[in-house]
């Protein structure tokens, strides 16, 4: 079975377990209706066929009827209400034929639009809210008259009034009347704004360690305040942002006996919040092994209200062959803007390449996360760390740098998948200033992320990455990781990480400049295992014009999984000839 438009030769695919005969050959002549009227027209049409593979002969004409039907339903709803549709029945062997022919007729636009509101909202203090509503509504005279936008005309005057202030309002009546013989519609909209609402008490239930303070942090306001639906839902929304609560729901208890009417006719309608608590205390590990540490093991422990206030801390180990780490840090609840204060301490040691640190750090982190309505992800990230450093490198001997650095992180991410990006692109802006407190002097950082995914066809993937980063100094007594050190897996595969970088000693230590890029091709052979193709090249060292490009190349193999996409992949290092597996396995629990 095929449904044909007649010039347009647009076909719809059907089964062939069904014989032919049993099932209509359908050609549309669309008579001059736009290409949206068509393929709504296309779909009426396709699902009645569709009922054909399941019926014997005797159902044929009523399902004709009913294509006859759906074809006048589908030009209705798109504004032509004086169609005449025929169907002409022919054959072509043994297999039946629908010739639909479509004379749309005038498309019916919008006449006259009546908008009556009643109620309080007709009081002197509305009337610029009441000529924006009226001139907001989206169906205007002259627009052509289509149901889906008569609904949401409907329905956006509704809310525009329901809102703000006026919790109780309703339809009294909606009625569009449509003369098809003169291509006019009449539209008349009622509504009743009801009494003007405030905001009455506020009534909380849910809480049993976290103190009655953290909801007054959010929801501020002085009971008679006029009923405001956005500030409810910025208030929900705040406390759900939270980590104190699995769930939060800020509404007016229209069915409290604590409503009251007022003097004035006003309503005032308490403010219900109901919340169910998170968890109080929270552990979780995971145990892995990648090709930059070897082994590694983690352990976090959350505690939420910590001596009764509203602040939670988060504390952690974390050890494996080149590298352990303890933190504690202390998170305050986030601002109803969204931004979030933290402060921690770090006890950390490290022996990579030659350079052994040990550290010692405390300090403040501002950060601030939100969406953009185009579904775009920042993060911006500002951050004071004072830190005591004691390094050793190979073949030169120890010393201390004792320094307070800032930062400041801007991160633009805009994927399809957090975890496993098919398109899309992210950026990542970091500067930081820094003094040391051994001699007082400056020492400041800029660098820049990016990459960009690219599907190619339904199952590949291209993916483009580049990195840029310098550092200015006039010391010596700067924190050895505040310079760039790269290779390894998630940088230039085929070397070792973290071997790329100034030579000092018998150590590689972080270089002034760092510049790499990288290109990968992935090819799914199922929705689950893929094949990558991949080259990285790049180089840290004095400055740019220093540098010698290490160029790694390789093939690999990528698994999909529910926490996110494993890599595999086989690298070859050009500079020092050497063949190298890089891969990262891990298990949470």
């Amino acid at each position: 079975m095929g449904v044909r438009t007649a010039g347009w030769m647009l076909a719809l695919a059907c089964s062939q377990s069904v014989s032919a005969a049993m099932v209509p050959e359908v050609v549309i002549d669309p008579g001059g209706v736009g290409p949206e009227a068509l393929r709504v027209i296309h779909g009426a049409v396709e699902a009645i066929t569709r009922l054909a593979e399941d019926q014997d002969l005797s159902e044929i004409s009523r399902l004709r009827r009913r294509a006859h039907d759906a074809t006048v339903s589908a030009l209705q709803t798109q504004g032509y209400y004086d169609s005449i549709v025929t169907v002409e029945i022919g054959e072509i062997g043994e297999q039946e034929t629908w010739d639909i022919l479509i004379q749309p007729g005038v498309r019916t636009v919008v006449d006259k639009v009546d908008i009556k509101l009643s109620g309080q909202i007709n009081q002197p203090e509305f009337a610029v809210r009441v000529e924006g509503l009226r001139a907001d509504l989206p169906l205007k005279v002259g627009d052509v008259f289509l149901n889906n936008k008569w609904s949401s005309a409907k329905q956006d005057l509704l809310l525009g009034v329901k809102s703000k202030d006026f919790y109780f309002a309703r339809y009294e009546q909606t009625r569009a009347v449509v003369h098809a013989e003169e291509g006019k519609a009449d539209l008349e909209l009622a509504i009743r704004s009801g009494p003007r609402v405030r905001m009455g008490q506020l009534y909380t239930s849910g809480l049993k360690r976290v103190p009655e303070s953290l909801i007054q942090r959010y929801v501020r306001y002085t009971p008679g305040d006029p009923y405001d639906q956005d500030k409810l839902d910025e208030w929900q929304q705040a406390l759900q942002n939270t980590s104190f609560f699995m769930g939060a729901f800020v509404t007016m208890d229209d069915t409290s006996p604590n409503q009251r009417v007022r003097a004035d006719g006003e309503v005032e309608i308490p403010v219900s919040i109901r919340v169910t608590e998170a968890p109080a205390r929270r552990f979780t590990g995971s145990l892995g092994a990648d090709s930059d540490h070897g082994v590694r093991a983690e352990g976090l422990y959350r505690q939420n209200v910590v001596f009764g206030l509203p602040v939670w801390t988060e504390t952690g180990i974390g050890v494996d062959k080149d590298r352990q780490r303890f933190f504690t840090d202390v998170y305050l609840p986030p601002t109803i803007g969204g931004y979030q204060n933290s402060l921690g301490v770090l006890v950390q040691h490290e022996d990579i390449q030659g350079l052994e640190t040990t550290r010692l750090a405390g300090g403040w982190k501002l950060s601030h996360e939100h969406k953009s309505r185009a579904g775009v992800d920042y993060k911006v990230q500002w951050s004071l760390i004072g830190s005591w450093d004691e390094n050793r490198i190979d073949g030169v001997g120890r010393f201390k740098t004792p320094s307070v650095i800032g930062t400041w992180q801007w991160l633009r991410r805009d994927v399809d998948s957090l975890y496993d990006p098919t398109s899309g692109n992210l950026l990542d802006l970091n500067l930081a200033s820094g003094v040391s407190l051994k001699n007082k002097k400056p020492f400041y950082r800029t660098s820049l992320r990016a990459q960009q995914w690219w599907p190619v066809g339904n199952n590949d993937v291209l993916t483009i990455r580049g990195e840029v980063g310098k550092v200015w100094k006039d010391t010596e007594y700067v924190p050895p990781d505040f310079g760039f050190r790269t290779g390894g897996a998630r940088s230039i595969r085929g070397y070792s990480y973290q071997s790329i970088g100034r030579q000092q000693g018998d150590a590689t230590v972080g270089a002034p400049a760092l510049a790499l890029a990288s290109v990968e091709y992935t090819h799914y052979f199922t929705s689950m295992f893929g094949m990558t193709a991949f080259v990285d090249v790049g180089d840290a060292a004095e400055s740019f014009g220093d540098m010698k490009a290490y160029l790694g190349y390789g093939l690999g193999a990528a698994v999909r999984t529910p926490a996110g996409p494993i890599y595999v992949d086989l690298a070859y290092g050009q500079r020092d000839h050497k063949l190298r597996l890089h891969f990262a396995l891990g298990i949470a629990f």
